[in-house]
């Protein structure tokens, strides 16, 4: 492969080139709008629930659906793309958020919800597949992971700003002015990617076969499987934050969305804080993480049962949970350099598939045995993947052999 074709390459780097980073930040935006999307109705559950006539278990299906289809979705849009330049796929898909967003603030059933959610987990699975790899097409390698960080602080950014203002916005206007104001950041986006992305051009496109030589590869099948277990996990309990926080901590509904924005605000630290170390440490990070996540959770259903100790787990639920995106991709990029759109797709299947499984499961959990139990069953998930953190840690130890494999 030629120069001018590898700097066309989804896995290139762009060595001494200039930076892009207003083409960065245009992909954390995207990032950001998806994810606030995705996770809009974790602030709003409840009043989604009460005007919908569902469950709080059923209305939990409005995290599953989206991500199930975004895990199937991932995968799939690298290869139907072919050699579609990529900036356009993403203009498409911020278009299509932003009819999903006034497809759910027009719901008038929990079925029209979930039809839009659908729509939701497209954008989603696209959205992130594209921007979650583009680091090193906009950034020397010495930048990316800050460029990482900043594009994966799109998904911490949509838990300080996107998910706490939306549940504001719904607590003085209603759930549905929340998913208009949704409707219309989204349509911002589109307008500033459109003016800052460059082309993006790919130099072949992508074949099947590609996606059945990563999973074969034990680096990956190791990220794969500490992905799944830790947002599996996560999302057992944090679908029910809102309920938690009410009934467990007993802190009143006007609270909840403050304490979302903090919970983000710590979020935004640890991811970038992840982002600085996960660069020379990722090994060693990831097993920080599961140690810190399995606990976090844990002590919520002991510590959280009061206002004061409610918040203080919060944060550190924040923190913690906030360089799970940025650690993880940033292993999925180290494991197969020369793949990163491949796996960055199979990261974000996982990764939905984690979301999906766990809200839903959460969903029954809470309904059949109650807030409490949820929060015991979810804690086992990330302690389960700190035994496949510790083996990721042993392939570090062997660089070269794990490479080799990793790209073969």
């Amino acid at each position: 492969m030629d120069q001018a074709k590898q700097q066309n390459s989804p896995q290139s780097s762009r060595g001494e080139e200039k930076p892009l980073w207003p083409a960065v930040g245009s992909a954390g935006l995207a990032t950001f709008s998806v994810v606030t999307t995705e996770m809009l109705p974790v602030g709003l559950v409840t009043p989604i629930a009460t005007d919908l006539q569902a469950s709080i278990g059923n209305a939990g299906l409005m995290i599953s659906v989206p991500a199930l289809v975004a895990a199937v979705f991932a995968p799939v849009v690298t290869i139907v793309a072919g050699g579609q330049d990529r900036r356009r796929i993403l203009f498409a898909l911020l278009m299509l958020l932003t009819i999903a967003n006034l497809m759910s603030a027009f719901a008038s059933t929990m079925d029209w919800m979930l039809a839009a959610r659908v729509v939701v987990g497209v954008c989603m699975g696209g959205i992130w597949t594209i921007a979650g790899g583009l680091a090193p097409r906009f950034v020397p390698q010495q930048s990316v992971g800050l460029a990482t960080a900043i594009i994966f602080g799109g998904v911490s950014a949509a838990s300080v700003l996107g998910v706490p203002a939306g549940a504001i916005i719904g607590d003085f206007a209603g759930w549905r002015v929340a998913f208009g104001a949704t409707a219309a950041f989204s349509a911002l986006v589109l307008i500033i990617n459109l003016r800052a992305l460059p082309p993006l051009p790919v130099s072949r496109p992508t074949a099947f076969s590609q996606f059945s030589d990563q999973v074969r590869q034990r680096p990956v099948q190791l990220g794969l499987v500490v992905t799944l277990l830790f947002v599996a996990g996560h999302f057992m309990a944090y679908t029910f934050v809102r309920p938690l926080l009410q009934t467990m901590s007993g802190i009143e509904a006007e609270w909840i969305g403050v304490l979302l924005f903090a919970y983000g605000a710590a979020g935004i630290f640890g991811n970038f804080l992840v982002g600085a170390i996960a660069v020379r440490r990722i090994e060693h990070t990831l097993t920080v993480i599961a140690v810190a996540l399995a606990t976090t959770i844990f002590g919520f259903a002991f510590v959280g049962t009061t206002p004061v100790g409610g918040t203080m787990i919060l944060i550190l639920w924040g923190i913690t949970y906030g360089g799970v995106s940025v650690a993880l991709q940033t292993w999925m990029m180290k494991a197969a350099p020369t793949a990163i759109e491949v796996v960055t797709s199979l990261f974000v299947a996982t990764f939905n598939i984690g979301i999906a499984l766990g809200s839903f499961i959460g969903g029954r959990v809470v309904d059949y045995f109650g807030l409490h139990s949820n929060m015991l069953l979810a804690t086992s998930l990330p302690a389960v993947g700190l035994f496949f953190s510790l083996a990721i840690r042993s392939y570090s130890l062997r660089p070269a052999g794990m490479m080799k494999g990793a790209s073969e």
